[in-house]
């Protein structure tokens, strides 16, 4: 194995690591039940750094650590993984718009893992009183605050040109190559 692709695979390793670390500190902050606004920040940074199947590992390391030490409900997995996955992925289809990762993470928990979550929660952990809709507000709330601060930030990246650099570093699809380059270049030239 060359030595470049070495230490990108190493690095996209300790990134993983340090995403998991920092979902699991920071899940507790402005959690509520049914919403971890923190974790959605997380799954769309990962997805946009790492891509799909590192985002829903890290979701899901995130979520049992979570669930062992913090007593949390399987809400932990249902409300992450779905929309960690659908992030990374919409993001690499739709070439690298900050947006579609953003609109995944939505999708993939807001709705589907709210959904998903009813019969986790009703059956096997044992709730009464709910209903297949009734996840939905709070985890497409908690979508909404985490994606819109995952926006900001990965757009601050973008407009410094760092999310480039990061991603060309961790190995993984540039896709703003051409502001990347160009940015490398006027550095260079300083």
């Amino acid at each position: 194995m060359s030595k470049p692709k070495s230490n990108a695979a190493v690095l996209r390793m300790v990134m993983l690591s340090m995403l998991i670390a920092i979902g699991v500190v920071i899940s507790p902050i402005l959690r509520v039940e049914g919403m971890c606004p923190m974790a959605h920040l997380i799954n769309i940074t990962c997805s946009v750094f790492l891509g799909p199947w590192y985002s829903l590992l890290c979701a899901t390391m995130i979520g049992i650590i979570r669930m062992l030490f913090m007593g949390i409900p399987p809400l932990a997995l249902t409300g992450a993984v779905f929309g960690a996955f659908l992030s990374g992925l919409l993001y690499r289809v739709s070439g690298g718009k900050i947006i579609f990762a953003v609109l995944g993470e939505v999708i993939g928990t807001g709705i589907i893992g709210a959904i998903v979550s009813y019969p986790v929660m009703t059956y096997i952990v044992g709730r009464t009183g709910l209903t297949w809709m009734f996840y939905v507000p709070s985890f497409i709330g908690g979508t909404l605050i985490g994606g819109t601060i995952a926006f900001l930030f990965l757009k601050a990246l973008t407009k410094n040109h760092m999310l480039g650099k990061i991603q060309a570093a961790l190995g993984v699809n540039v896709y703003d190559r051409k502001k990347n380059e160009s940015a490398t270049k006027s550095e260079a030239t300083a």
